[in-house]
């Protein structure tokens, strides 16, 4: 009697990779250290953004009214589902557009993939990216793809903005307030879903999360005529406030009390769990960071936990920020004051 076909399990992503999203980030410790001196020799004054200071993205001035934003990323899965973790690969490596002022134009695949890849799952992870790329505003016009045993997937994306108008990470002042775009705790969410302590609920809020693009936060920021912002990723809040202190030569105060979460992170949290990421992160900020006392521990937690597709946290003036909630809300968003900026002789980061 002929056998019956043995049916094939279902393919599941995170099973192929060690960790995902920007929790796979090169840490900012090892990050500073490779790229002590790059980008020191001289550079064209058309580049007004690149490695000196690092920024969300190099812009390239072209016209007096038009700077091109360039910005490369890409990680391994962080979602079983193909379609949802090309989605989410894209809305991260536009937000880099976004977090400096900039229109999405055009992307290109970056991606690697085992030769035994199915099909049918490479085209859906390519789908989710291109309808990412298209709510962004853009185009899904190309790439290139090679073989690694271990998937990723992301993308390189030009976009385009005033030279005059661009959002920067240098670009915060004293007395300005701190408002971030989204709910933290991506990472912590992940990561215990692979320790079996995420509920679907839970994970569901963080997709729906990493999904949203940073789009209409950007332009709010734009058209208010802000000029201090960057996107909360792979560094987590502290590690990319931290870059926002450096840049401008401020004090960013964070105030835990006040960071919005995301449901089930902080039980997460308080389970022990967090990423390799975020100790990175928490060696990297060690000098900037004066000491915390008497705060919950899962707070401070989350305040290193790295995201994927996190927010945009802002520096608003006093004057602009009941104007600036008030556009956010009506954009269908949920921004948080998670602190402001401090006067310093040198740059320097509280939790409070």
């Amino acid at each position: 009697m002929a056998s019956r076909p043995t049916s094939q399990p279902p393919l599941r992503l995170t099973d192929l990779t060690e960790c995902g999203g920007c929790a796979a980030k090169l840490g900012a410790d090892l990050l500073a250290e490779a790229l002590a001196g790059l980008g020191a020799e001289s550079a064209p004054v058309e580049l007004i953004a690149g490695l000196q200071p690092p920024d969300d993205g190099a812009a390239y001035r072209i016209a007096p009214d038009l700077a091109v934003i360039g910005t490369l990323d890409f990680f391994p899965p962080l979602v079983d589902d193909p379609e949802t973790f090309g989605a989410i690969a894209a809305a991260n490596a536009v937000s880099d557009v976004f977090a400096m002022g900039g229109r999405v134009l055009f992307a290109l695949s970056v991606a690697a993939f085992p030769e035994d890849f199915p099909h049918e799952a490479l085209q859906a992870i390519l789908a989710g990216a291109s309808a990412s790329v298209r709510e962004a505003g853009g185009t899904l016009a190309g790439g290139h793809t090679i073989r690694d045993p271990e998937p990723k997937y992301g993308l390189a994306v030009i976009g385009v903005a005033h030279p005059d108008r661009l959002l920067r990470k240098g670009g915060a002042s004293p007395g300005d307030r701190l408002v971030l775009t989204k709910a933290l705790g991506t990472g912590l969410l992940v990561s215990g879903r692979r320790q079996g302590r995420t509920t679907d609920a839970w994970l569901d809020g963080a997709i729906a999360s990493m999904r949203h693009l940073n789009r209409a936060a950007s332009e709010v920021f734009v058209r208010h005529e802000l000029r201090g912002a960057t996107d909360v990723t792979g560094f987590g809040l502290l590690g990319h406030a931290a870059e926002m202190a450096k840049a401008s030569g401020t004090r960013l105060v964070i105030d835990a009390a006040s960071l919005p979460v995301l449901p089930g992170a902080l039980e997460i949290a308080r389970a022990g769990i967090e990423t390799d990421g975020a100790s990175h992160s928490r060696r990297a900020v060690a000098d900037l960071l004066e000491p915390t006392l008497d705060l919950d521990p899962a707070l401070v937690t989350l305040a290193f936990d790295p995201q994927t597709s996190g927010g945009l946290l802002a520096a608003v003036p006093a004057a602009s920020l009941p104007a600036v909630l008030a556009d956010l809300h009506s954009a269908g968003l949920e921004p948080a004051v998670v602190g402001r900026v401090e006067r310093s002789n040198v740059p320097g980061l509280r939790l409070a």
